[in-house]
C-alpha cells in the first residue's frame, strides 16, 4: 500500500488500523486467540486513557515483562500513545540485573505477568504501579483496573499528536558482554526510518504473515514483529513458547520470516536427523540424492561461481519431486524473503537454505542502529556477506578495519550515559561498530569479527574465533556452544558444549539411557562424533586457524547464564575467567584424558 510521510509510530499505527479494520492483525497457533485491527485499535485506545490515568505522560517510561502474547501489543502500543518510552525486559533476568534495568531506565509503570510482580515490587524506588495480566497478586493492579483508571476526560488525539519524531520510543538494553547493559535510546524517527528502508529493500505489503517468537526485548521481535507491524500492517502470529516454533511454522505458512543464526541451524540439523532416520530406504535415498543436488548448487553460489545448466535442471527436478515438500513440511512453503542476523550464521547453513530453496538474506546491525543497517533482498544476496547498507546510511572503515556509520538510525545515546554514548558516537555522528568489517567494490558488506574478540596468537596472527567457531559448528549438530581459545598462544583450542535439543535425539539414536551433558560428555561416542566434526571444520580453514585440542565440557551452556548472553553471545571474558584451569589443561604439555587432540603443527 502507498504510504504517507508518518512521524509518528502512533500516526503510523492509526492509519494502519483503518486500512482493513476486520483483518486479522493478531493470532496465535491455530487461532484460538484472534484479535482484529478494529479490536486492536479499540484496546490501544483503553490502554492510553488508563496509563494517563495513572499519571503517565509523554517522556515517561513504561516496562513490559511478559511472554510472547496478543496481549503485549495493545499494551505497549497504548504506551506509545501517550508518548511513553516502552520497553520488554528479559523474563530471565536475576533480581540485581532486573534492578538495574528498571532503575536505570526509570520504569514508572511495569505491565508484567503475575509469576514476576514480586521480583518487580522488590525494586522499590520508582516503580509507582504494578500492572498484571491475567491474575492481580495483593499490591497490584489488573488490567481491567488500569482500564479504569482513565479520565473521563481524557484526550487521546491530543496525546498521540503530541507526540514527536525525535522523542525516545524505546529503550534496548545491550547484552552486557563487558559490563552492566546499557539502554540504547531510540526515536520514533530512527524506527520508521528503519521500517521503510527494510521494506523498500525487500518488500512488505499489509497482510503479510510472520511470528513473533523470540523476547520481546531482543531488537530483532520488537522491529520484525511490533514496529514493521504497526507502520506496515502485517499479521503476526505470537508463539508463547519459542520451543513451539517448528510446529508454530506448520501452523501459520508465513509469507516472510526470519530467526537468528542458531534456529536455522536447528532447523537444518532436524532435518539431517530425519533424513538420517528415515526407515524406508527408497524414500531416504530419494531424500539423500536431492540434498545432495541442493548441496552442490549452494557451494557453486556460496563460490560465487555460475551453477551449470545441467545441474539446474536436475536441482529443478529435485525441487519438483522433494524439496517443495520438504519447504512445506517446515511451513516455509510461502515465503518470499526470509532473514537472520544478530550473529553470523555458518556459511554452510545458509547455503544449507538456499539448496532447499529458501534463500536467506544474511543481515547486519545493532541495538545503537535500531536493529537493521544492512540488508540485501535474496535475489540480490551475495551468499556470505550481510548486504548493502540501507539507502540513507553512510559507512567509513577505519586503519584498524573497524567499520564506523553514520545516519538516521545511529541511537540518540545510552540513557543516562553521556560519556560512554561520546566514547560510541563522535562530534560528527559516526558510530563505532566495534566490528571489523570489509566492503567490496558493490557495497556489499563482509562481517570479520568483533574487534575485541579478535584472536592474535604468539606469533603474531590475527583470527576471528567467530569464524572459526562457525566452520566447526557447521560440521556436527551435536555442538550447541563452542569458545575457540588461542589469544597469546601457540595454537587454538576450544571448550565445546553440547547441544541440550540435540542430545536427548542422540541419545535414544545411539541406545544411550542418560541424556545428561555429564553422560554424554563422557561417552566415548560422542567423543569420536565430535572429534569426526572438529576434523571436518578444520578443513575449511587455514592450518593456523584449526583447532588442535578441545574439552567437551560436562553442562548445557543456557541463555542469560554465566556463559552465554541472552541475545546469545559468548561472554568471552567471563568464560576465560571461570575455565581458567580447563584452558591451561588444554596448553599441558601432556593433557590429561579428558582432552581430544587432532595433532599440532
Amino acid at each position: 500500500m502507498s504510504l504517507p510521510p508518518f512521524g509518528t509510530l502512533p500516526a503510523a499505527f492509526q492509519h494502519t488500523a483503518a486500512v482493513d479494520p476486520a483483518a486479522v492483525a493478531l493470532r496465535t497457533p491455530g487461532d484460538t486467540r484472534t484479535l482484529t485491527w478494529a479490536d486492536y485499535a479499540a484496546q490501544v485506545r483503553a490502554v492510553a486513557a488508563g496509563l494517563a490515568g495513572l499519571g503517565v505522560r509523554r517522556g515517561d517510561t513504561v516496562a513490559l515483562m511478559m511472554s510472547n502474547r496478543v496481549e503485549f501489543y495493545p499494551l505497549d502500543v497504548g504506551a506509545q500513545h501517550l508518548g511513553a518510552t516502552s520497553f520488554s525486559v528479559y523474563n530471565t533476568l536475576s533480581p540485581d540485573q532486573l534492578a538495574h534495568v528498571l532503575t536505570d531506565a526509570g520504569a514508572r509503570v511495569v505491565i508484567c505477568e503475575p509469576q514476576y510482580a514480586k521480583a518487580v515490587a522488590a525494586v522499590g524506588a520508582g516503580v509507582e504501579h504494578i500492572v498484571c495480566v491475567d491474575d492481580a497478586p495483593e499490591g497490584t493492579l489488573s488490567v481491567p483496573d488500569l482500564l479504569a483508571a482513565a479520565p473521563a476526560d481524557f484526550d487521546f488525539d491530543g496525546a498521540w499528536q503530541a507526540v514527536q519524531p525525535d522523542d525516545v520510543a524505546t529503550l534496548i538494553y545491550t547484552s552486557g558482554t563487558t559490563g552492566a547493559p546499557k539502554g540504547v535510546e531510540t526515536t520514533h524517527a530512527a524506527l520508521l526510518f528503519q521500517v521503510h528502508g527494510i521494506a523498500g529493500v525487500l518488500g512488505i505489503e499489509f497482510g503479510d504473515t510472520i511470528t513473533s517468537f523470540m523476547p520481546t526485548a531482543h531488537i530483532a521481535d520488537r522491529l520484525t514483529a511490533l514496529y514493521v507491524q504497526e507502520v506496515l500492517g502485517t499479521q503476526v502470529t505470537s508463539v508463547g513458547d519459542a520451543k513451539q516454533i517448528a510446529a508454530a511454522l506448520v501452523d501459520l505458512r508465513p509469507t516472510v520470516w526470519g530467526a537468528v543464526p542458531r534456529v536455522w541451524e536447528k532447523l537444518e540439523a532436524a532435518i539431517e536427523f530425519k533424513v538420517a532416520g528415515e526407515p524406508d530406504e527408497n524414500r531416504r535415498k530419494a531424500l539423500e540424492w536431492a540434498l545432495s543436488v541442493a548441496a552442490r548448487r549452494s557451494e557453486l553460489q556460496l563460490a560465487g561461481e555460475p551453477v551449470p545448466a545441467e545441474l539446474a535442471a536436475e536441482w529443478a527436478t529435485a525441487d519438483e519431486l522433494v524439496l517443495s515438500k520438504l519447504r512445506a513440511a517446515l511451513g516455509l512453503d510461502r515465503v518470499r524473503w526470509a532473514l537472520s542476523g544478530a550473529a553470523p550464521i555458518p556459511p554452510r547453513t545458509l547455503g544449507f537454505f538456499a539448496g532447499l530453496g529458501i534463500p536467506i538474506a544474511e543481515i547486519w546491525g545493532m541495538s545503537e542502529l535500531a536493529c537493521i543497517c544492512s540488508v540485501s533482498h535474496p535475489r540480490d544476496a551475495v551468499l556470505g556477506t550481510v548486504g548493502r547498507l540501507l539507502p540513507g546510511m553512510a559507512a567509513r572503515v577505519a586503519d584498524d578495519g573497524e567499520l564506523h556509520v553514520r545516519g538516521p538510525l545511529v541511537m540518540k545515546g545510552y540513557r543516562g550515559r553521556p560519556e560512554q554514548t561520546a566514547e560510541t558516537v563522535d562530534a560528527e555522528g559516526w558510530l563505532r561498530t566495534g566490528d571489523i568489517v570489509s566492503i567490496d567494490d558493490a557495497g556489499f558488506l563482509r562481517v570479520v569479527d568483533r574487534k575485541k574478540e579478535m584472536i592474535i596468537n604468539a606469533a603474531g596472527k590475527n583470527m576471528s574465533p567467530t569464524n572459526i567457531e562457525n566452520a566447526i559448528k557447521a560440521a556436527t549438530p551435536l555442538i550447541g556452544t563452542m569458545a575457540v581459545l588461542g589469544d597469546g598462544r601457540p595454537y587454538n583450542t576450544a571448550l565445546i558444549v553440547l547441544d541440550a535439543e540435540s542430545a536427548e535425539p542422540y541419545a535414544r539414536a545411539h541406545g544411550l539411557a542418560d541424556a545428561s551433558a555429564a553422560a554424554l560428555a563422557a561417552d566415548p561416542g560422542v567423543r569420536a562424533a565430535l572429534e569426526a566434526g572438529v576434523r571436518a571444520g578444520n578443513a575449511a580453514l587455514s592450518r593456523v586457524e584449526q583447532v588442535k585440542r578441545f574439552r567437551v565440557l560436562p553442562d548445557f551452556w543456557e541463555a542469560g547464564g554465566d556463559e552465554v548472553t541472552l541475545t546469545l553471545k559468548l561472554k568471552r571474558r567471563v568464560i576465560a575467567e571461570k575455565y581458567a584451569a580447563e584452558i591451561d589443561e588444554l596448553y599441558a604439555e601432556t593433557p590429561g584424558a579428558r582432552i581430544v587432540s587432532l595433532g599440532q603443527s
